[in-house]
C-alpha cells in the first residue's frame, strides 16, 4: 500500500511550526508494511488544497491528511475532501451531543461554529477523540482510503495510535497484504560518501529488498538498509544478511549500528583490551573528555582529562616546553606531541591524546587559517601526529575534532595506525 501524508496548515509553510505529526505518521506505518511514497505541506487555502488531494488520489492508495479539523473558516479540510470526492457532509449527533457535553462540562462559552467538527463526510467513519474537540475520520472511496485527523500531535497520534493503525491493519490483513517494514543503520567512519558509494557498487546497483540509502552525516556515513517482510523476524533476517554482506566489504569502516556512537564503540575497545586513556584538550575546550564520560562506566578507562586552554596551562600542567610554544606556537605538531606526552607521563596511562588548533572565528594567521588542528596520539613505544584542516563554524571544528580523534584512537586499538 502506498501512503501520501498532507499535513494542512499556513504556519507549517511559513515555519512557525514544525511538521512532527509527518514524521511520527510515517514511523507509525512502518508497523504495518505501508510506504510513505510523497509528504505534502499545503497552506489553509481550499483550492490549494483541493488540487493537493487530487494529485494524490491519482498515485497513490492511502490518503492522510492531519489538521484543518477545527472549528473556524481557515479549518477547510473535511469540506475540501467531501467536494474532491463529490459527497456531502452530513451531521454526527453523537459528536454534537459529545461537543455540548464537553463545553457545558468545562463551562466554556458556546460558539456554533463549534458545530462544524460534527460534520463528517458521508458514508466516513468517525474516530472519537478523547483529548479535544475535532474528531478523526476514516473514509474510503474507489481505489483510496482516506484518514483525516487533527492538527494538534497530543490529539492525532493517540487517534493514530488506537484506531487508525488498527483499522488499517484489519483492511491489510483480509487482502493479504499486511506486511513490516524494519530498518537498521549502519555506521561507517573513515570513508567519504562517494568512495563508501564505489566500494558497494555492485550491493547498491542491484538492492531489491532491502533498500539501501547512504546519508553523509558529518564525519560519518550512515546506510540505511530497509526491508519488507510478513513479519518482523523475517524482514530482521534479511537485514542481517545484507548488514553481513556490507561488512564482508568494508570491513573495519563500519564501527556500529543504529544508536551506537562513535564514542562508545572506542570505549569498547579500551575496555576490552583492558587499556586507559588520558586527554590533553585544548581547542576543543573538554568536548572529547564530555563524549566519553558520557558512556556509563567510562571511569574503567579514562583516567584524566585535562584542559589546557592557556599556554600557561600547557607548561604548568602538562610540561610543555616554553621554548617549543615560544618557536612554533601553541598550535603546532610539536606542542599537540608534547600535549599527549605530558598527559600520559603525569597519569601513567596507557594511551593518551593531545588537540591543539584555531576554532574561530578569530585567531587566525596567514600561515596558521581557521579549523588548523594538530591531533597526537601517543602510547608504548608508538607517537603520532597529524594535522588536519576542518571546516565550519567554532562548533563545528571541535566537533570534527573529537570525531578524528575518536576515529585515529579507534585505528589504534584495531591495529592499523602507523606512526608514520
Amino acid at each position: 500500500m502506498r501512503c501520501e501524508i498532507i499535513a494542512v496548515g499556513t504556519e507549517l509553510l511559513m515555519g512557525q511550526t514544525t511538521n512532527t505529526n509527518a514524521r511520527d505518521i510515517a514511523r507509525e506505518l512502518l508497523s504495518l508494511g505501508v510506504g510513505v511514497y510523497y509528504q505534502t505541506v499545503v497552506g489553509d487555502n481550499e483550492e490549494r488544497l483541493a488540487e493537493v488531494v487530487k494529485r494524490a488520489m491519482e498515485r497513490v492508495d492511502l490518503i492522510i491528511l492531519s489538521g484543518g479539523l477545527g472549528p473556524t473558516n481557515d479549518d477547510l479540510t473535511r469540506e475540501t475532501v467531501a467536494r474532491v470526492l463529490g459527497i456531502s457532509l452530513e451531521k454526527n449527533e453523537e459528536w454534537e451531543k459529545r461537543l455540548l457535553e464537553f463545553f457545558s462540562r468545562f463551562k466554556r462559552p458556546f460558539a456554533q461554529n463549534n458545530l462544524r467538527q460534527a460534520m463528517v463526510p458521508q458514508g466516513a467513519l468517525m474516530l472519537p477523540n478523547d483529548r479535544g474537540t475535532a474528531p478523526g475520520i476514516y473514509l474510503e472511496k474507489g481505489k483510496n482510503i482516506f484518514v483525516l485527523l487533527p492538527g494538534p500531535p497530543k490529539e492525532m497520534l493517540p487517534i493514530l495510535k488506537e484506531q487508525v493503525i488498527p483499522l488499517l491493519k484489519q483492511k491489510l490483513k483480509a487482502s493479504g497484504k499486511l506486511s513490516v517494514l524494519q530498518s537498521r543503520v549502519l555506521h561507517v567512519i573513515g570513508l567519504g560518501e562517494s568512495n563508501l558509494v564505489e566500494m558497494l557498487k555492485g550491493i547498491l546497483d542491484n538492492q531489491d529488498n532491502p533498500t539501501i540509502a547512504p546519508l553523509a552525516k558529518g564525519a560519518e556515513v550512515h546506510l540505511r538498509l530497509t526491508a519488507r517482510g510478513h513479519f518482523p523476524g523475517e524482514a530482521q533476517a534479511l537485514l542481517s544478511q545484507k548488514a553481513a554482506e556490507i561488512k564482508a566489504i568494508l570491513g573495519d569502516y563500519v564501527y556500529g549500528e543504529d544508536t551506537d556512537t562513535l564514542e562508545l564503540a572506542v570505549a569498547r575497545q579500551l575496555k576490552a583490551a583492558g587499556k586507559t586513556l588520558a586527554l590533553a584538550e585544548s581547542c576543543t575546550g573538554g568536548l572529547l573528555t564530555h563524549r566519553l564520560t558520557n558512556i556509563p562506566g567510562s571511569s574503567e578507562f579514562l583516567l584524566s582529562g585535562l584542559v589546557t586552554y592557556s599556554n600557561e596551562a600547557k607548561i604548568t600542567l602538562l610540561g610543555v616546553d616554553p621554548a617549543v610554544i615560544s618557536a612554533k606556537g601553541a598550535v603546532s605538531a610539536e606542542t599537540a606531541a608534547e600535549m599527549a606526552a605530558g598527559a600520559r607521563r603525569a597519569t601513567g596511562a596507557d594511551i593518551s591524546l593531545g588537540i591543539t588548533g584555531i576554532a574561530g572565528p578569530g585567531g587566525e594567521t596567514p600561515q596558521k587559517p581557521v579549523g588548523l588542528t594538530y591531533i597526537s596520539l601517543e602510547a608504548e613505544n608508538f607517537s603520532l601526529t597529524r594535522k588536519y584542516q576542518f571546516w565550519g563554524s567554532r562548533v563545528e571544528i571541535k566537533e570534527r575534532a573529537t570525531q578524528t580523534a575518536l576515529y585515529l584512537l579507534r585505528r589504534f586499538l584495531l591495529n592499523k595506525l602507523s606512526a608514520s
